[in-house]
């Protein structure tokens, strides 16, 4: 079993002293929508691709697709709405059940508590009629989660995907966090905020209990340079903690507010490699759209509030190509020893969307180059062995260097897509 903890840098994960890279799959709907037996078939799935976390919502997804399942968290009161005071023992044996099958196989659980819908005053609850749970059942409920399912040494995600707008809905999760370091202060906490937000309430930033930072660059199809702008703002806060994009554009879903168009394989890779080079170096979640809502060929999907395109059914989105993508990340970063990534500003051009980062020691750097061109960088590289990947078919190219006026020159290359350059200082 995983047990994660945070490396003595602040920057990254650890598992009995070694660098964990998270790489998370986003199967929020699972303890609603899933049978047991697509689970097994799932988490074979991903385990082969090298993932080794999954981020689930521990209630029902509030815009996950229609299932003929009947699993709910909670008995329902006269009215038929959740009475919060009284959980569903059902449900939870159940997903105890797809916990321990997940963890056998090699997963972190990465488990949101309180998905901002169930929140009084948060964006996603103005657009629901769906009665908000009360603050004086948060603590029952959470002590009840930690008490049953901490033994998994799952991450706690207090927060899914909230705005923070008043003080009524930061007293839950502050409620929340409380509780789980009281039950549970072997397990790693963390918020998952809403799109594009790149500030958490001074409280929370300050709170020693928090333990790392999530952020989400999201779905508009406008605001995809967040994916670096928001690594940078986190990387830099004044309290340091791991950093990671918990929510980069999802392969193949629509772009939010009903804006005709999808995201291709390429647009997450970019999010991705983006995100780990500009300070978010903990590691990266992938989304297939279709698998985090388990949509199923005929069924409706909630498009309520964002309005996202229509899912593919969960068994093709299972296979699409980006997810070897964020797999064959993780195993750079292994490969090549990139544990301790830092933001390295050493690109000569005209534009921010090449990411550039290196260790701390600058024995290595990766520079993530979106499309070809001749790349100038404001230091002199000779010492080093530098290899240019092709990240759309996973080759490796000798890399054509020069040095001039103290700057060095890399050469465009012959490949047609997306390239990472990762350079390793020659030990002679």
């Amino acid at each position: 079993m995983i047990k994660l903890s945070i490396a003595e840098n602040k920057r990254n994960f650890v598992h009995e002293g070694v660098p964990f890279f998270y790489l998370a799959d986003t199967v929020w709907s699972a303890f609603t929508n899933i049978t047991l037996e697509d689970w097994a078939y799932y988490l074979d799935q991903r385990k082969n691709q090298g993932f080794n976390v999954l981020q689930i919502n521990m209630l029902r997804q509030w815009d996950a697709s229609e299932s003929d399942l009947n699993y709910e968290p909670f008995e329902y009161d006269d009215e038929g709405n959740y009475d919060y005071y009284k959980l569903n023992e059902a449900y939870f044996n159940r997903a105890e059940t797809m916990l321990d099958m997940a963890v056998n196989c090699g997963f972190v659980p990465a488990l949101a508590l309180l998905w901002c819908n169930y929140i009084p005053d948060t964006w996603a609850a103005k657009l629901r009629d769906e009665k908000k749970m009360p603050l004086d059942a948060v603590e029952p409920y959470v002590r009840y989660v930690t008490n049953r399912f901490s033994k998994f040494h799952p991450i706690y995600i207090v927060s899914g995907d909230t705005d923070f707008p008043s003080e009524l809905a930061i007293q839950y999760y502050r409620t929340a966090l409380r509780v789980v370091k009281e039950e549970s202060p072997q397990c790693l906490t963390t918020l998952h905020i809403q799109g594009r937000l790149a500030t958490i309430p001074g409280e929370f930033l300050h709170n020693p209990q928090l333990d790392f930072y999530m952020y989400q660059s999201g779905h508009n199809s406008q605001f995809q340079p967040t994916a670096y702008t928001l690594a940078l703002d986190f990387h830099s806060k004044v309290v340091t903690r791991p950093v990671l994009n918990s929510e980069p554009c999802y392969e193949q879903m629509g772009y939010s507010r009903k804006v005709y168009g999808r995201f291709d394989r390429v647009d997450v890779r970019r999010a991705a490699w983006q995100s780990l080079l500009s300070g978010a170096s903990a590691g990266i979640t992938y989304g297939a759209h279709g698998v985090w809502s388990w949509h199923r060929n005929g069924k409706r999907f909630g498009v309520t509030g964002e309005g996202f395109d229509q899912p593919y059914d969960w068994q093709s989105a299972l296979k699409f190509e980006g997810a070897w993508d964020y797999g064959f990340a993780k195993w750079l970063f292994k490969m090549y020893g990139l544990s301790d990534l830092r933001p390295w500003d050493v690109v000569l051009k005209n534009t921010e969307e090449i990411r550039a980062a290196a260790t701390i020691d600058l024995s290595a750097f990766a520079i993530y180059v979106p499309f070809n061109t001749v790349l100038k960088l404001n230091a002199v590289l000779d010492g080093y062995d530098i290899t240019t990947i092709d990240l759309e078919h996973r080759r490796f190219a000798v890399t054509s260097v020069k040095t001039q006026d103290n700057k060095t020159i890399i050469e465009m290359h012959d490949f047609r897509a997306d390239v990472l350059l990762i350079g390793v200082r020659n030990p002679s």
